[in-house]
C-alpha cells in the first residue's frame, strides 16, 4: 500500500515537472490528462493529503493537492465510506490550519472544499460555527476564517456541479447561510471594530460583507442598525478601502429594491449618498474616483428611481449627481450612467404629469450627449483600435438620445439638434469645424427611430438644411446617413426625392469612400421605401449606372442594383419583367463576351464579370418569383440565360470566386423561372457534375442539390436519369476525394454533399436506394460525422434518420412495390457497416456531437436497437471499450452495457432511450469537470 502511494506520489510529480519546463505540446498535453485521470481516482484522496501535509513538497504539488480535494469534494464524495467523511472534514480543517500563512491560493481551495463539503454533509450539523471557534479567537487566524466566511455564501449559491437534490440544497443552504447571516453581521462588526484592524483586514470584512449581501442573505433591517453600514460609507474616504467600500455600498443599495420593506434602512442610505454629491467636484481629476462613486450614484437611481418621482424634492440631488457623471470627459465612466437614464425615462413614460424638473434633466442630458458625440480636432490622435471603440461608443450614446425623446418627445430633440447647427453656421464658415455639424447630425440619425412619419414640423426643416451643409466629407458622410434612417418619412413626403437624389448622387462622386458607400446605402433605402414614387425615375437611375455607375467600387455599385431592384419590385408584373430583362441583359452581355473570348481573359477582366454576377444575384433576390405565368418578357428567358452560363461555367468552372457567384445565380433562377426552369434542369445536373468532378467546388453540389429540391418530383425519366448519373458520379468523386485528404480538409464538400444525398431520398428515394452509389455515399457520410461542424453532423444525423427509419422497414402485408428492394438495401449496408456505425454515433454522443443533436442520437439508436439488436449486443462491447475514459468512464460504460442489454434482452426498446441520455449526461459531466481546473497553469 506505501509502495503504491509513493509510486503515485513520483508519477504526479514527474507529471507536474512537465509543467515547469518548455515542452512540446504533445508532452503538456499527456501530463495533463494524466493528472487529470490521478485527480478521478480514488487513490488521490490519501496521496493528496500526504502532499498536502508534506513539508517537502514542491509548491505546485502542494497547490494540486489543494485542488484535487476541492474537486473530489464536489465530483466525487461518492468515493468515501459515510464513515470517513467527517474525518475527511477534520483532514481539511488540519490542512487549513497548516496552511493559515498562505499561500493564499491554497486556503483558497481548501475553502471551497470545505464548503462544498458542508452542503453535502448534514452531519456537519454546525459547520459554520465550527470553523468559527477554530479560526475566530486568533488575530492570525482571522483572515483565514473571513477568507471562509467570504467563499461559503459563492459556492453554497454559484457551484452548480454540487451533486445535491432541491430538497436537500434547501435545507442546507438555510442551516449553513440564513440561520447565520446574523451572527455573521456580528462577527464582521466585532473584528471591523477590534484595536489594531488593519486595512488588509477590513478590506476582507467588506469583500466578505459584499459576498453574503449578493447571496441574499443579509437581512437589512438587521443591516441597518449594523454599524457596517455607517463604515462603509466612511471608507469611501480611505484610498486603501475605496475599491471594496464602492462594491458593499452598491450592493447594500440593490438589496433594498423591495423599498417597501426597506424604507428604514433607505432613510439611513440615501443621505449618505446624496452627500457624496460634493466630491464629484473636489475629485474630479481622480477618474477612479470618479468612477466609484458613478456606479453608487447609478445604483442608487435605478434602485430608486420610483422615489425619485414620488419624492423629488428629497431624491433628485441623486439625478443631478448622475447628470454630472454623465457629463466627465473620461468616455469609460460616462456609459455607467446610462441604464439608469433609460430605465427613469421608460417609467416617466407610464407617467401622466412630472415635475419639469426632469425634463430639465433631459435637455442637458442630450446637449451632454451631444458634446460627447464629437470626434477629437485632430483624428490622428486616436489608433486604430481607439477609432473603432469611440464609433461604438456613438451608437450606445444614440441610445441615450431616445431615451431623451421618450420624455422630451422626438420634434423637441429633433429642433435642439438642428438649433445646434443652424447656430454654427451663422458664425459663418471660417469659425466653426466640421465637428460642430456632424454630432448633431449623428444625433438626428439616431433620433430617427423615435421620429412620426407624418412630421411637418421638425423633419421637414432638417430635409432643407441638407443641402446647404458645408461640403465636407464627415458631414456629408453624416447628412446621406440621415437621408437612409428618414426613407419612411420621404415616402409621405415624395417631393423631396429629386432633391435627395441630388444629393446621393453627389455622394457617389465624393472620393472617400466611406461617403460613397453612405450614398450606396442611401438610395438604396429610398428605392426600398419610396419604390412606387422612384419607378418614373428608373430611366435616369439606369443612366447613372451605365455612366457614373462603372466608377464605382464594386461594393457601392452592388448597392444600386439593389435600389433599382426595390424600384422593379414596385412596378406592374409585364414591366417589371421588361425593365428586369434590361438590366439582366447588361450584365449577360458581358458573361456572353468574355465567354466567346478567343484570347486569354485576364484576371481582371474575370473580376469585373464575378461583379456582374454579383450583381445580378442582389437583383433576382429582391425582384423575387414572378409566379407560376411567366411574363411575355421572361417567356423564352431561361432557356436563353442558361445557354450563357453552361458556355461560362464550361469555360470558367476552375476559378473558385466565379463558380460561387455563378451557381448563386443559377439559384435565384431556379426562384424567377419556377417551373419553366424545368426543361433546362437535365442540362444543368449534366453540368455541375461535370464540373465537379473536374474541380472538386462544394458549389456545384449545393446547386445540384437546390435542382433536386424543387424538381425530385417529376416523372421525366431523362431527369430521373440526370438524378441518377448525379448521385453515382458525385458519390465517386467524393469518395476519391476522402481517399486523398482528410474530411477535416473537405467540410464544404461534405455539407453540400450531404444535403444532396437529403434531397434525393426524400424526392427521389426511387433513385437513392436503388443505386450502387448508396453503400458509397452511407460510408461517405459516417466520415463527416468526425467533423466538429454542427450543420454537417446534423445534416448527417438527418441523413442516417431518414435511412433507418424509412418506411419501408416496417413490416406490411401490402408494401409499395419498390419498398422491398430498399429495405434489402438498407440491411445489406447496415449489415456491413453497422459496427463502424454505431461506432461512430457513440464516440460523437461522448464527445463532439452538438448538444441538441442527442434526440436524433436516440431515435436512430433505438432503430438500430430494434432491428439489428442481435449485433447490436456484439457490437457494443468492443466499441465502448475504445471510447476514452476522459469522456466515458469506464463505470458508465459498464452500466451503459447493461442497460442496453437488459433492454434488448426483454424487448424493451424504448428504454434505449434512457441508457443513451444517461451515457451523454455522464459524458458530458466527465468533460465539464476536465475543463474546470486549468492545470496546466498549477
Amino acid at each position: 500500500m506505501a509502495d503504491n502511494q509513493s509510486a503515485n506520489i513520483q508519477a504526479l510529480l514527474s507529471a507536474l515537472s512537465v509543467f515547469t519546463r518548455a515542452p512540446d505540446k504533445t508532452s503538456l498535453e499527456n501530463a495533463n490528462s494524466w493528472l487529470q485521470d490521478f485527480q478521478h481516482s480514488p487513490e488521490a484522496w490519501s496521496t493528496c493529503n500526504v502532499l498536502l501535509l508534506s513539508p517537502d513538497a514542491p509548491p505546485a504539488a502542494k497547490l494540486f493537492a489543494a485542488q484535487t480535494f476541492r474537486s473530489k469534494v464536489t465530483y466525487d464524495l461518492h468515493q468515501v465510506d459515510p464513515s470517513n467523511l467527517l474525518p475527511l472534514r477534520d483532514t481539511l480543517v488540519t490542512a487549513l490550519e497548516r496552511y493559515q500563512s498562505g499561500p493564499k491560493t491554497i486556503i483558497t481551495q481548501l475553502c471551497l472544499a470545505l464548503s462544498g463539503l458542508a452542503l453535502q454533509l448534514p452531519a456537519w450539523d454546525n459547520a459554520l460555527q465550527s470553523i468559527v471557534e477554530t479560526f475566530g479567537a486568533n488575530p492570525a487566524t482571522v483572515p483565514v476564517l473571513l477568507q471562509f466566511l467570504t467563499i461559503l455564501p459563492e459556492e453554497v449559491s454559484g457551484n452548480t456541479r454540487i451533486p445535491v437534490t432541491d430538497d436537500e440544497y434547501r435545507e442546507r443552504s438555510t442551516k449553513l447561510l440564513s440561520d447565520n447571516s446574523e451572527q455573521v453581521l456580528e462577527l464582521l462588526s466585532m473584528y471591523l471594530q477590534a484595536t489594531g484592524v488593519t486595512h488588509t483586514v477590513q478590506s476582507q470584512i467588506f469583500d466578505c460583507l459584499r459576498s453574503w449581501l449578493v447571496a441574499g442573505e443579509i437581512d437589512m433591517p438587521a443591516f441597518g442598525k449594523s454599524p457596517l453600514l455607517a463604515f462603509a460609507f466612511e471608507a469611501l474616504a480611505s484610498e486603501e478601502l475605496f475599491d471594496s467600500a464602492v462594491d458593499v455600498v452598491c450592493e447594500m443599495i440593490h438589496e433594498t429594491q423591495e423599498i417597501d420593506d426597506n424604507m428604514p434602512v433607505i432613510e439611513l442610505i440615501v443621505p449618505r449618498v446624496i452627500a457624496l454629491k460634493s466630491r464629484l467636484e473636489e475629485q474630479k481629476d481622480d477618474s477612479e474616483k470618479i468612477r466609484g462613486y458613478a456606479k453608487i450614484f447609478a445604483e442608487a437611481g435605478e434602485t430608486y428611481r420610483l422615489l425619485i418621482l414620488q419624492h423629488t424634492d428629497t431624491f433628485y440631488p441623486i439625478v443631478e449627481a448622475i447628470g454630472q457623471c454623465s457629463a466627465y470627459p473620461d468616455l469609460d465612466i460616462v456609459p455607467i450612467t446610462f441604464p439608469f437614464w433609460m430605465r427613469l425615462a421608460q417609467t416617466i413614460g407610464k407617467k401622466t404629469t412630472i415635475s419639469p424638473l426632469f425634463g430639465e434633466a433631459y435637455k442637458v442630458l442630450m446637449g451632454v450627449v451631444i458634446r460627447h458625440l464629437h470626434f477629437p480636432s485632430d483624428l490622428t490622435s486616436m489608433t486604430g483600435q481607439e477609432a473603432d471603440n469611440f464609433r461604438s461608443f456613438r451608437h450606445v450614446m444614440g441610445d441615450t438620445l431616445k431615451d431623451c425623446c421618450l420624455v422630451l418627445g422626438a420634434d423637441a430633440c429633433l429642433l435642439s439638434a438642428y438649433g445646434l447647427i443652424t447656430m454654427a453656421l451663422s458664425r459663418g464658415p471660417q469659425s466653426i469645424s466640421w465637428q460642430e455639424i456632424e454630432a448633431p447630425l449623428f444625433a438626428m440619425r439616431s433620433m430617427g427611430a423615435e421620429v412620426d412619419v407624418m412630421d411637418n414640423t421638425a423633419v421637414p426643416k432638417i430635409m432643407d438644411l441638407i443641402p446647404s451643409l458645408p461640403i465636407h466629407p464627415r458631414v456629408r458622410y453624416a447628412a446621406l446617413l440621415i437621408i437612409s434612417r428618414y426613407t419612411e418619412w420621404i415616402n409621405r413626403h415624395p417631393d423631396y426625392i429629386a432633391y435627395q437624389l441630388q444629393y446621393i448622387s453627389a455622394g457617389f462622386e465624393d472620393p472617400d469612400p466611406e461617403v460613397s458607400a453612405a450614398a450606396g446605402q442611401a438610395l438604396k433605402y429610398l428605392c426600398q421605401d419610396c419604390k412606387q414614387h422612384l419607378i418614373e425615375f428608373l430611366p435616369t437611375l439606369h443612366t447613372f449606372l451605365t455612366t457614373t455607375g462603372t466608377k464605382l467600387a464594386q461594393d457601392d455599385r452592388r448597392q444600386v442594383y439593389e435600389a433599382i431592384a426595390y424600384v422593379i419590385s414596385a412596378m406592374s408584373m409585364e414591366k417589371a419583367a421588361e425593365s428586369l430583362r434590361t438590366f439582366s441583359l447588361d450584365i449577360l452581355s458581358q458573361i456572353h463576351a468574355i465567354s466567346s473570348k478567343s484570347t486569354a481573359v485576364t484576371k481582371q477582366e474575370l473580376k469585373e464579370v464575378g461583379y456582374g454576377l454579383e450583381n445580378l444575384e442582389v437583383m433576382l433576390h429582391v425582384v423575387g418569383p414572378f409566379g407560376d405565368q411567366l411574363p411575355a418578357a421572361c417567356q423564352n428567358s431561361c432557356q436563353e440565360a442558361w445557354s450563357i452560363f453552361d458556355t461560362f461555367i464550361s469555360k470558367f468552372a476552375f476559378d473558385y470566386d466565379t463558380s460561387e457567384r455563378a451557381t448563386r445565380v443559377l439559384r435565384h433562377g431556379i426562384t424567377l423561372f419556377g417551373q419553366s426552369a424545368l426543361s433546362v434542369a437535365s442540362s444543368v445536373l449534366s453540368r455541375m457534375v461535370t464540373s465537379f468532378e473536374a474541380t472538386g467546388f462544394s458549389s456545384f453540389l449545393w446547386i445540384s442539390g437546390k435542382f433536386v429540391g424543387r424538381f425530385g418530383h417529376e416523372s421525366d425519366p431523362v431527369l430521373r436519369n440526370a438524378f441518377q448519373n448525379l448521385y453515382e458520379r458525385a458519390t465517386n468523386k467524393v469518395v476519391s476525394l476522402l481517399q486523398s485528404k482528410d474530411p477535416r480538409d473537405i467540410p464544404d464538400v461534405l455539407e453540400d454533399y450531404v444535403q444532396l444525398l437529403l434531397q434525393l431520398i426524400r424526392m427521389a428515394p426511387d433513385v437513392f436506394f436503388q443505386s450502387s452509389a448508396f453503400p458509397l455515399a452511407f460510408r461517405a457520410t459516417m466520415a463527416a460525422l468526425t467533423l466538429i461542424h454542427s450543420d454537417l453532423v446534423f445534416a448527417s444525423l438527418d441523413l442516417f434518420r431518414d435511412i433507418l427509419t424509412h418506411e419501408s422497414l416496417t413490416p406490411s402485408s401490402s408494401p409499395p412495390p419498390k419498398f422491398p428492394i430498399y429495405s434489402s438495401a438498407i440491411k445489406a449496408v447496415m449489415d456491413k457497416e453497422g459496427f463502424e456505425f454505431v461506432g461512430y454515433m457513440l464516440s460523437g454522443l461522448v464527445g463532439d456531437f452538438p448538444e441538441d443533436s442527442t434526440a436524433i442520437v436516440v431515435t436512430i439508436f433505438r432503430a438500430v436497437a430494434l432491428l439489428w439488436s442481435t449485433q447490436l449486443v456484439a457490437w457494443l462491447p468492443p466499441i465502448l471499450q475504445q471510447l476514452p475514459p476522459s469522456s466515458a468512464p469506464n463505470q458508465v460504460k459498464q452500466q451503459f452495457l447493461l442497460d442496453v442489454t437488459n433492454s434488448l434482452n426483454t424487448a424493451q426498446y424504448d428504454k434505449v432511450k434512457y441508457s443513451i441520455l444517461a451515457l451523454h449526461r455522464a459524458s458530458r459531466k466527465a468533460r465539464d469537470r476536465r475543463r474546470v481546473t486549468p492545470l496546466n497553469q498549477v
